[in-house]
C-alpha cells in the first residue's frame, strides 16, 4: 500500500514539474498528465462500438499541439532517413510520390504554393508510424502514434465532454463539412476556440487521425483499466477526430472508427504523434 501511494505521489509530482509545452526541434508538444477518465460514449448518441462507458487510466504523455504538417512532412522526406527501411513497421518505404494529393493545390498539397501549414492528406498508418520512428532517432526520445485512449484523453480531459471544447458544436469551432465551399484541410490552428483542455488544437474536425492500435468493435467489452493498447492483432488501425468530410455530430470525442493501414487513397487522414513522457 505504502508502495502504492509513493508511485502515485511520483508520478504526481512528475506531472506537476514537467514542462507543459515541449518543443524538440520538431513542433509543439502539450502534456497530458496522468489519471483517470471515463472513456466511450456517455451521451448514448453515438454507435455501439464506442460503449460501455469505462475508466481507465492513462500515464503522462506529451501530444502534438497541432496535426503533422506539409512542412515538416517535408523535412522527413528530404532526409536521407526517409528510405532506411528500418523506420518503416511493414519493411517497405512508401514512394515519396504515391499521395495524389500532394500536388492538388485544391487539396493544399505541399508541393503547391503557400501550402506548408496545411495538414499533411492521406498518410497511410505505416508512413504516420514511419515518421514518429523518425523523430526518435532524430530527437533520442521515444515519438510514436499516440493509442486510442491516449488520443480521447487529450481530446476531452476528464469532464466527459463530447468535443474537444464543449457539448455543441459549430463552425466557430471546427472544419467539418460545409465550412468551406470545397471541403479540405485548413491551416493548423485555425480554431482557437476548438482547443482541447490541454492545449492541443484541431482534434474535432480538420483531418482524422490515426492512433497505433488495431481496431475492434468489441474491445471497450475487455479493456484493461490502465493504459490500454487495444488487441493483439487486427485488420484495421483506429482512427479518431472526424474531418472536413464529416457532419458536425460525428466530431464527437469519443467516436472511432478504423482504416486499412497501408491504403494511401484517403485524403481526410493525417496524424499527430505522441512522446513518451520518461
Amino acid at each position: 500500500m505504502r508502495a502504492a501511494l509513493l508511485l502515485l505521489a511520483t508520478a504526481t509530482l512528475f506531472a506537476a514539474d514537467a514542462p507543459k509545452v515541449i518543443n524538440e526541434g520538431y513542433g509543439d508538444f502539450v502534456i497530458v498528465p496522468a489519471g483517470a477518465f471515463k472513456m466511450g460514449d456517455n451521451f448514448g448518441d453515438g454507435e455501439p462500438r464506442e460503449r460501455p462507458v469505462h475508466q481507465v487510466h492513462v500515464d503522462t504523455f506529451y501530444i502534438g499541439k497541432f496535426e503533422v504538417t506539409n512542412a515538416d512532412w517535408k523535412k522527413f522526406q528530404n532526409d536521407p532517413l526517409y528510405d532506411d527501411v528500418k523506420i518503416w513497421p511493414t519493411g517497405r518505404v512508401v514512394p515519396k510520390d504515391q499521395s495524389p494529393y500532394w500536388t492538388q493545390a485544391m487539396n493544399h498539397g505541399g508541393a503547391t504554393p503557400d501550402s506548408d501549414n496545411y495538414p499533411v492528406l492521406g498518410v497511410n498508418w505505416d508512413a504516420a508510424t514511419a515518421y514518429c520512428n523518425w523523430l526518435s532517432i532524430k530527437t533520442g526520445k521515444k515519438y510514436r502514434l499516440p493509442t486510442e485512449a491516449e488520443w480521447e484523453k487529450a481530446a476531452r480531459g476528464t469532464d466527459q465532454r463530447r468535443f474537444p471544447w464543449g457539448n455543441t458544436v459549430d463552425y466557430d469551432h471546427a472544419n467539418y463539412a460545409g465550412k468551406q465551399k470545397f471541403d479540405t484541410g485548413m491551416t493548423v490552428g485555425s480554431f482557437p476556440k476548438g482547443v482541447s483542455p490541454y492545449g492541443a488544437m484541431d482534434m474535432g474536425g480538420n483531418v482524422m487521425e490515426w492512433c497505433s492500435d488495431w481496431y475492434s468493435r468489441s474491445y471497450y467489452e475487455v479493456s484493461p483499466k490502465k493504459n490500454p493498447r487495444g488487441p493483439e492483432k487486427g485488420a484495421y488501425r483506429v482512427l479518431r477526430g472526424g474531418s472536413f468530410f464529416f457532419e458536425g455530430q460525428d466530431l464527437r470525442s469519443y467516436a472511432r472508427s478504423g482504416g486499412w493501414p497501408s491504403l494511401q487513397a484517403w485524403r481526410m487522414i493525417g496524424f499527430r504523434p505522441a512522446r513518451s513522457a520518461e
